[in-house]
């Protein structure tokens, strides 16, 4: 098989048509139960149950991990009805102080020029080369500060790139007003109750370490190239991740063909294993051969 194009001519009509099909079902339980676990913790956390802090850095990596959620809003795939991929997508934005409205076209450009240098914005922050860059983009704190820079341009109108249409803006940047103003609220609540400070707040500075290094797997050390098969990392890993990540480890599957709802993409991954070219044993696997390739 030369390329993932090559792949996509020759799988079969009824196969796309099986894989390509979204389910309400299929993403409202998995929504349930991904939610229903950051409700869960939050309220444990909220009653102080004996030894509640180390309830903190879990609750951080299911709210961290919202974001392979809002990743796969911007396609429309987790859910057969748009508008719920839209409402769900705008929610795990505001928690992960990451504009969904912006994210859409950001990703979509992504997926359009993926790892190619100068046009896939995924690229434009800087990689980590050294140890201590690692450290530093590992901690989280480059894309808070991002994020939030982002948000205030957004919101004065002041954002603009090339992959972002005209015609969206006006759209982006009132989202990007009502979550300055959600935001100012929650600040406000501080004053007589320090719950979002420990159900929301300091979890999510807590969880987005393990996102950072979830999403270096992805393309990191990939060539930059084209062929999906090569610009892409799919990580084995086990099912707890998997459920957390919205099946995302599968991720040469998904950026071979996008149209495939998560719920499909073990479908897809046995069809496609044969063809895999860039593939991690587990994230511990991959964390270490990256760092050994950055202290050689």
């Amino acid at each position: 098989m030369a390329d993932h194009r090559d792949f996509l001519s020759q799988l079969a009509a009824e196969d796309k048509a099986r894989l390509t099909l979204p389910s309400d079902r299929a993403g409202l339980m998995h929504l349930a139960g991904h939610w229903g676990l950051i409700l869960g913790c939050g309220a444990l956390i909220a009653a102080r149950v004996p030894l509640w802090p180390l309830l903190l850095p879990v609750q951080g990596v299911l709210i961290a991990f919202l974001f392979t959620l809002e990743h796969e809003c911007t396609h429309r795939t987790p859910f057969r009805t748009p508008a719920i991929s839209d409402w769900v997508g705008r929610v795990c934005g505001v928690l992960l102080i990451l504009p969904f409205e912006w994210f859409r076209y950001f990703h979509l450009a992504h997926h359009r020029f993926t790892n190619i240098p100068g046009k896939d914005p995924e690229l434009e922050g800087t990689k980590p080369g050294t140890l201590w860059q690692w450290v530093w983009h590992v901690s989280g704190l480059p894309v808070w500060r991002a994020n939030i820079a982002l948000t205030f341009r957004l919101a004065a109108g002041r954002e603009r790139a090339p992959y972002l249409p005209e015609r969206a803006l006006p759209r982006m940047e009132r989202e990007a007003r009502v979550m300055l103003g959600l935001y100012t609220l929650a600040a406000l609540s501080l004053l007589w109750s320090p719950l979002l400070l420990w159900v929301w707040v300091v979890p999510a500075l807590l969880g987005q370490p393990m996102l950072r290094l979830y999403l270096l797997a992805e393309h990191g050390d990939c060539p930059f190239v084209a062929n999906m098969f090569e610009n892409t990392r799919t990580t084995f890993t086990n099912a707890v991740v998997r459920f957390l990540a919205w099946n995302m480890p599968y991720h040469v599957e998904h950026h071979v063909f996008p149209a495939v709802p998560f719920h499909h993409l073990p479908e897809l991954h046995h069809l496609i294993r044969a063809e895999l070219k860039v593939t991690a044993k587990g994230y511990a696997a991959f964390t270490r051969a990256y760092l050994a390739r950055r202290l050689r």
